[in-house]
């Protein structure tokens, strides 16, 4: 298990995840499995003729991107017990097709909760292009073991 527990975060630390280019190919596919086909992102022809003049990548495409990418960073491998929430979530620049993004992340709050075995971890997740303008922003929380939830997992093994 090579994820940090609780007690193992410090409030400001700040995360960089590895970069992904968003091809026209992942927004395609985005379109058909969320059904969310608006011609922002599937049709050229209209989208050229928009305020942003091209098509543009579906926000809840880079959201979730974003927690791809803060599973590669892999600080919550086997201590993560479940999210909790995404608050605050602002989509502030469009992606474009084949923007590069990156996330980062930095830890707001850490704290253990009146369960021992448990954790509550807040970060500020930001999304982040090739010219690195912030194109999404947002709070995620995760429920996280504590030492002591982490040894109890790893002794019942």
């Amino acid at each position: 298990m090579r994820g940090k527990c609780i007690e193992e975060f410090e409030v400001a630390q700040v995360d960089e995840s590895r970069a992904r280019t968003i091809t026209e190919t992942d927004v395609v596919q985005f379109s058909w499995i969320s059904g969310d086909v608006n011609p922002m992102h599937t049709d050229a022809v209209h989208s050229a003729q928009s305020p942003i003049g091209q098509r543009i990548a579906h926000g809840a495409l880079g959201l979730s991107v974003a927690t791809g990418l803060s599973a590669s960073l892999g600080y919550l491998d086997g201590t993560a017990i479940a999210a909790l929430g995404i608050d605050e979530w602002k989509f502030l620049k469009p992606i474009l097709f084949n923007d590069t993004i990156r996330l980062r992340a930095t830890v707001v709050s850490a704290r253990p909760t009146t369960k021992p075995d448990r954790g509550v971890l807040v970060r500020r997740m930001d999304l982040l292009n090739q010219r690195d303008e912030v194109v999404q922003t947002g709070l995620m929380t995760t429920l996280v073991l504590t030492h002591t939830g982490r040894d109890a997992v790893l002794n019942q093994s």
